[in-house]
C-alpha cells in the first residue's frame, strides 16, 4: 500500500506533527477532568467502567489516524511496475541519397530512386532510440531533414524526394561533405554516414576522398553503396512517340566508393536489385547497434486513493461517534 516511492516524500516529514498532537490532546484531556470530593472513593472503585469511559480517548486517535494517512495521501506513494535495466541504442544516422537523373533507371523496381527511397524507409521505421537525418546529391547539396528522432517527419519529408529537386550532376564528395556537416557537432558515441548513388563523381567543388578525410577526422563512419545492375540498364527516354526505354551503360565508381568507406572504418556494399539492396540495409542495421544500459521505469500506478479514502472514512468515523456515542451535552 506504501507502493516503491513517493511523488513528493518531504510531504512526510509533517508525520512528526502527530505526536506532538497526541501529546497536546493528553496533557489537555487531563485538564478537563473534573474533581468532585468524596469521604471514600471504595464504592467507586469496584464499579464497573462503562464503554463510553473505556474508549474515551478513540475520537482522538481516529482523528490522529486521519491526519496521518491525509498526509500520506498527499506524498502520493506510487508503485512502479517495472524498474529495470534495459539496452537502447543511440547513434546520429545521416541519410546521404543520390537523386541525380540516373537514378530513373529501370533496373530496379519501380526504379533505382524509389527502391532506395523504400528500403530507407523501411531502415528508419526499423530505429528506435536513434536520430536520424536526409541529405540529398546531384550537381548541388542540400539537407532534406536536419537529425531528427520525429520519424514521422522525416519519412514524410523522404517521400518527398523526387529527380529534378537540384540541377543534375553527380557531386558525391559534395553530398558527402555535407552530411559530415550536419554530424560534426554531434556528442554521440556513433556518427554513421550512409551514402548511395549510382555514378561517378562529375560535379562540386569538393571531391569524394576529401570529404571523407573530413569524416574520418570527425570521427564518422562511412558506409557506401553503389547502386546499379552489372553491364546496362534501361532508361526511360522522352521521344516525341512518348516514353521510350534506352539501354545505358552502368558506370559507378567502385574504387572511389571503397577508399571512403575503408578511410572511415566504414564498408563498401554493390547493391544489383531490390533484394540485395533491402539485405545491405539489414546488414548495416545489425552492424550500427550501439547498446546502451539504461533504467527503465515502464509504469507508475498511482496509490495515494486509497491512503485519501482511508482518511476521509476515519474523520467520518470520529464525527459520527461524536454526534452519538461521545455526544457532550450542551
Amino acid at each position: 500500500m506504501l507502493g516503491d516511492v513517493f511523488a513528493s516524500p518531504w510531504v512526510l516529514w509533517f508525520l512528526l506533527l502527530i505526536p506532538l498532537l497526541a501529546f497536546y490532546y493528553w496533557r489537555r484531556q487531563r485538564k478537563l477532568v473534573a474533581e468532585i470530593t468524596f469521604s471514600s472513593v471504595t464504592p467507586f472503585s469496584q464499579a464497573p467502567k462503562m464503554l463510553r469511559e473505556r474508549l474515551r480517548y478513540l475520537p482522538v486517535v481516529l482523528r490522529l489516524l486521519a491526519l496521518a494517512s491525509l498526509i500520506v495521501a498527499l506524498a502520493r506513494p506510487q508503485s512502479v511496475s517495472s524498474r529495470e535495466n534495459i539496452s537502447a541504442e543511440g547513434i546520429d544516422i545521416v541519410l546521404v541519397l543520390d537523386i541525380s537523373g540516373s537514378m530513373l533507371a529501370e533496373d530496379f523496381t519501380p526504379n533505382r530512386l524509389e527502391a532506395a527511397k523504400a528500403v530507407a524507409d523501411e531502415f528508419i521505421q526499423g530505429r528506435t532510440n536513434d536520430r536520424i537525418g536526409l541529405v540529398v546529391f546531384a550537381a548541388e547539396s542540400f539537407t532534406q531533414c536536419p537529425l531528427t528522432i520525429d520519424y514521422s517527419v522525416l519519412r514524410t519529408l523522404l517521400k518527398e524526394v523526387k529527380k529534378g529537386m537540384i540541377t543534375d550532376g553527380t557531386a558525391i564528395g559534395l553530398g558527402l561533405a555535407n552530411g559530415v556537416n550536419r554530424l560534426k557537432d554531434s556528442d554521440a558515441k556513433s556518427k554513421v554516414i550512409i551514402l548511395l548513388t549510382d555514378g561517378v563523381n562529375n560535379r562540386g567543388e569538393i571531391d569524394p576522398i576529401t570529404a571523407a578525410k573530413l569524416a574520418a577526422t570527425y570521427g564518422i563512419r562511412v558506409y557506401t553503396v553503389g547502386v546499379g545492375a552489372m553491364g546496362q540498364a534501361p532508361y526511360p527516354v522522352e521521344t516525341p512517340f512518348g516514353i521510350q526505354r534506352r539501354l545505358v551503360p552502368v558506370e559507378i565508381d567502385e574504387k572511389t566508393l571503397a577508399t571512403v568507406a575503408e578511410m572511415t572504418g566504414g564498408k563498401y556494399f554493390r547493391a544489383t536489385d531490390n533484394g540485395k539492396l533491402k539485405a545491405i540495409y539489414g546488414e548495416i542495421d545489425q552492424l550500427e547497434r550501439t547498446k546502451v544500459e539504461v533504467t527503465a521505469y515502464k509504469r507508475t500506478t498511482e496509490l495515494f486513493f486509497s491512503w485519501l479514502a482511508l482518511g476521509v472514512t476515519l474523520m467520518l468515523f470520529e464525527i459520527g461517534l461524536g454526534t452519538t456515542v461521545f455526544r457532550k451535552i450542551p
